[in-house]
């Protein structure tokens, strides 16, 4: 089953830091989606900002900055042609992996869920290589378990134009916020460019809890990308 991603997202309100990718319908363009939610003040006091090589979240206000460290992260980097996006500070142990010539998987498997019980966030991460094939990732409890950690990779090396898959963190609001269940939603990506996915998921995401979205499209033949990043905090 193809999923309409806006009804996906307008009918969540919390589907919590999402990844979507996939490929244009006219089979010439990769695209990267990713956004992050928030329902504390710490978590709604961010930014996205562009880098050299991708894009770091940072404070609004740095006056109201609580505890950095699950929230300030550098979510997409750019490692020899591959694109690396994730919801954590992972982004960066898979691009020193792929450095250091270990695979995707390889890297994640030094890494399991986020240490915010009661809610064990998984950690959601992709990659995009030059050819535009792409693979998917969450690390997971068990069940709300932390004593279990489950590694699930899921690997595209066909993409299919006009298709793209989409993973987030959590299935919807609730105390313990409920993981991620299955494989990722198979969505479809009608856009023709970036600006057009971005409003897409910005207008559809809930309006009460959406911080940031970034978008990448990235041209096949060339490699150029293009890219866009919308901010609730401006």
């Amino acid at each position: 089953m193809i999923y309409d991603i806006a009804k996906l997202l307008s009918e969540n309100t919390y589907p919590g830091r999402g990844i979507v990718l996939g490929r244009t319908k006219d089979d010439k363009k990769a695209v990267v989606a990713y956004f992050i939610m928030g329902r504390s003040q710490n978590s709604r006091n961010r930014v996205f900002e562009a880098t050299e090589d991708g894009i770091r979240t940072r404070a609004f206000d740095e006056s109201k900055m609580e505890d950095p460290s699950l929230i300030i992260y550098h979510p997409v980097r750019v490692f020899d042609g591959t694109t690396v996006v994730t919801n954590g500070d992972q982004t960066d142990t898979i691009s020193e992996g792929l450095a250091a010539g270990l695979s995707f998987a390889d890297a994640l498997r030094t890494r399991e869920f986020e240490p915010d019980g009661p809610n064990w966030t998984p950690r959601v991460s992709g990659v995009v290589t030059p050819d535009g094939g792409y693979k998917l990732s969450i690390l997971k409890s068990m069940d709300g378990d932390p004593a279990c950690c489950c590694r699930y990779f899921y690997e595209y090396q066909k993409p299919i134009a006009g298709m793209g898959h989409f993973i987030h963190t959590y299935k919807g609001d609730g105390s313990p916020i409920p993981s991620f269940e299955g494989e990722p939603e198979r969505v479809a990506i009608e856009a023709e460019s970036a600006r057009e996915f971005a409003e897409l998921l910005w207008d559809n995401l809930n309006g009460d809890n959406k911080v940031s979205l970034y978008v990448r499209f990235i041209d096949l033949a060339t490699g150029q990308a293009d890219s866009v990043i919308i901010n609730k905090n401006v």
